[in-house]
């Protein structure tokens, strides 16, 4: 609550990001002020930081990918941060991002925050009818920074919805994702990634609201934990209304603790309202470094560091190659193996605890 304070006290303010974007051809970028009717459109706020977001963003910037377009590269957007003491008095920047696609169109959407802030943001994509989107997210910030934002999807009708979050650096980061469906046939994928270091505080909550028939979701989120007070949440909530016939779910989280004084709290919920589903089912599991597997790596000439890293790299790859973008790829495992060049020597830690159960509900 300390670290999140100044987001929740922070005045309205003229402080912004510095925008970098590289669109493919035929996407727009606009902005529309607060009382614009697509604004008004939008889900509602969960918490009061994206109801404060909402109100103290002054309008919101609109990426628009027309419909039936297929686009032949990602559109990226690159937001830094250039306040040089995040963690001091400076103002908290506040920003709204409604990514709008249109019907039947193909796009992939690129966001990266990097460099220092404060700041408080909200996403919102609207997804056409048969349309197939793909969002990744990647924050990257600067040691002390602090980001709190709420990510709200709205999957037409046969659509197809991928949401990929990466969340490396900064000081407290605190993500809410949500999805809902505004009509039969759509699908949402949520992959995860997170990688916590010493003292910093990674925070993702999910909710997926299934309220009409026959939609699919699947959640995928994995963590890595080092160093003294480094600590994350998940919390993955699924709701399935009486409506919502025909549903298939299923959303797992593991975490994987590399030294002691970490920790990872993860909360899968589950809630159904009717009993023509699909399947249904979550899955959460947190623990050490697996002996087995090391023993064998390094039974075969390879030195421990060299096995630990490929552990943590394999760990992790399934959510990496659902990108789809190598080059982004490619950073993203360069940026892993950087924080693992800090992991100390396991053989200094204490005993390792075993690896609680993987806890796991699937109805008949």
């Amino acid at each position: 609550m300390r670290r999140v304070r100044p987001l929740l006290e922070g005045a309205p303010s003229e402080a912004r990001l510095s925008w970098d974007d590289d669109l493919p051809e035929g996407v727009e970028l606009t902005s529309v002020l607060a009382d614009d009717p697509l604004l008004k459109g939008l889900p509602e706020p969960v918490d009061r930081l994206a109801a404060l977001t909402r109100q103290r963003s002054g309008g919101a910037t609109v990426l628009r990918v027309p419909a039936e377009a297929q686009l032949d590269r990602p559109a990226t957007v690159r937001l830094t941060g250039t306040d040089s003491d995040a963690a001091g008095g400076t103002p908290v920047v506040w920003g709204q991002l409604v990514i709008e696609v249109g019907a039947y169109a193909k796009a992939t959407v690129v966001l990266e925050h990097s460099g220092s802030a404060r700041y408080s943001g909200g996403v919102s994509v609207l997804v056409g009818d048969g349309a197939q989107v793909t969002v990744v997210s990647v924050q990257d910030w600067d040691a002390g920074s602090v980001h709190g934002g709420q990510f709200d999807a709205v999957v037409g009708r046969d659509a197809r919805f991928k949401q990929v979050v990466v969340t490396l650096g900064g000081d407290l980061v605190r993500l809410v994702s949500n999805v809902q469906y505004a009509g039969p046939g759509g699908s949402a994928e949520l992959l995860g990634l997170y990688f916590a270091d010493e003292t910093q505080h990674q925070e993702h909550r999910l909710w997926v609201d299934h309220a009409v028939p026959n939609c699919t979701s699947n959640v995928v989120y994995k963590g890595a934990l080092q160093g003294e007070q480094a600590h994350t949440v998940w919390v993955g909530d699924v709701r399935i209304r009486p409506a919502a016939t025909g549903t298939s779910t299923y959303e797992l989280n593991r975490n994987l603790v590399l030294t002691d004084g970490a920790r990872a709290d993860s909360v899968p919920n589950l809630e159904i309202e009717t009993g023509e589903i699909v399947g249904a089912g979550h899955a959460s599991a947190t623990g050490r470094f697996d002996d087995e597997q090391l023993f064998y790596l390094c039974s075969r000439g390879i030195d421990s560091e060299t096995a630990r890293r490929l552990v943590v790299r394999g760990f992790f790859a399934d959510v990496v190659q659902h990108i789809g973008i190598p080059e982004l790829q490619d950073r993203l495992m360069a940026g892993i193996d950087r924080r693992l060049g800090a992991l100390p020597d396991l053989e200094e830690q204490a005993t390792p605890e075993r690896a609680e159960p993987e806890h796991e509900d699937q109805p008949a």
